[in-house]
């Protein structure tokens, strides 16, 4: 069931306005499915997410930027209609290395890359997710991306239900996204003068991971 359903998502959400956290240290919940009324949108979803990442905070024309990202379950209840991922910057090529929990799935359409386990995440339990991508050589300025984490409300029974149904039955979505910037810097071209590339960002590779490359599909 998540596998079609994670294109609707990613479809919906594509098309669909998202606003940035107001901080980039605080991600903020905000309901992509607008409620009909008041009294929903008082509403709490079923699981809020703590989100950390780590980044590459500076590269070079056509380098790799590389994101590790963490998701706490802060509760009340565990979730498994969630996925994990986000918006990768502009102007990187249309194939991207990641790196996540045994049994994971990932898909990629138009800037929105998310990945989903094959069980539910207990609260106070954490999720995560290492992707890479590279640059085009075009490319300068800053990289920016959204990464973290989308989570639906889905009651138990409804498992299998089908997109359309899900879409005219307004499953309520929220989403908890941090904004990161990549300096992208271009090496000296004058003689004398030497580049040093920026330290790798340290690692975190769980004993139980998974790694493999994902293209881009066409929109």
């Amino acid at each position: 069931m998540r596998r079609s359903f994670s294109l609707f998502l990613a479809g919906g959400l594509a098309a669909a306005p998202l606003a940035v956290p107001a901080q980039a240290s605080a991600a903020t919940a905000t309901t992509v499915a607008a409620p009909t009324t008041a009294a929903v949108a008082r509403l709490k979803p079923f699981s809020t997410f703590k989100i950390s990442v780590k980044h590459s905070s500076r590269t070079k024309r056509g380098g790799k930027i590389t994101y590790y990202v963490r998701a706490k379950n802060l509760g009340p209840f565990y979730a498994d209609y969630y996925w994990i991922g986000g918006e990768v910057p502009k102007g990187v090529v249309p194939t991207l290395r990641w790196g996540a929990a045994k049994g994971t799935k990932c898909t990629w359409e138009d800037r929105w890359f998310w990945c989903w386990g094959p069980l539910r995440l207990e609260k106070g339990k954490t999720d995560w997710l290492n992707f890479q991508v590279t640059l085009k050589k075009g490319t300068k300025g800053t990289a920016t991306a959204r990464v973290g984490v989308m989570s639906f409300d889905v009651d138990q029974g409804m498992e299998n239900i089908d997109e359309e149904e899900l879409k005219r039955l307004g499953i309520k979505g929220y989403y908890w996204l941090k904004k990161v910037n990549t300096k992208i810097v271009s090496p000296p071209r004058r003689p004398g003068r030497s580049w040093s590339p920026p330290p790798p960002v340290k690692t975190y590779n769980p004993p139980t991971s998974h790694e493999e490359s994902n293209k881009k599909k066409d929109t």
